[in-house]
């Protein structure tokens, strides 16, 4: 039974006795008390109310954030090329992260080539097709042939 439905029972009850018609101090006590019982459980249905609104709100909210999350962070697109740009978080040189775990290849086998138009390291794994790799950083084509662990560049 709500809270109102209790309000309502009590007075039905006191109008059973009837209270209404008496003029007594006791009566107008009792008639006080279940009208402020009447108003405390119809403004605590309207916050319970606000409340389930408010967590199907912060629900929506915490789905949309995932949504962003996603998008943001890529963790949808694991499978994707991945060529480092020397900006890792755990160190400043590609041949370095192999040492750490915070890399994301650490785990994965990849080759590492010197771009001959602008020095730049590019790590990529066998996923990459050797033969189009271009240089993240000038976008110079590299075509290069993977041949076992050795990477070798086609003039």
């Amino acid at each position: 039974m709500t809270l109102t439905e209790r309000c309502a029972y009590i007075k039905g009850l006191a109008e059973g006795l009837d209270f209404d018609k008496k003029d007594t101090a006791e009566a107008k006590l009792i008639k006080a008390l279940i009208d402020l019982c009447t108003e405390m459980a119809e403004e605590i249905d309207d916050v319970e109310y606000d409340i389930a609104e408010l967590a199907d709100y912060c629900e929506e909210l915490d789905e949309d954030l995932g949504d962003v999350e996603e998008v943001l962070l890529d963790l949808d697109d694991e499978d994707d090329d991945w060529e480092c740009d020397g900006d890792c978080d755990c160190c400043d040189m590609c041949d370095e992260c192999e040492d750490c775990d915070d890399c994301e290849l650490y785990d994965e086998e990849y080759y590492e080539i010197v771009c001959p138009s602008c020095g730049e390291t590019v790590c990529f794994d066998e996923s990459v097709n050797a033969e189009e790799l271009a240089c993240p950083a000038c976008g110079a084509t590299l075509g290069c042939i993977v041949e076992d662990d050795d990477v070798n560049t086609v003039e």
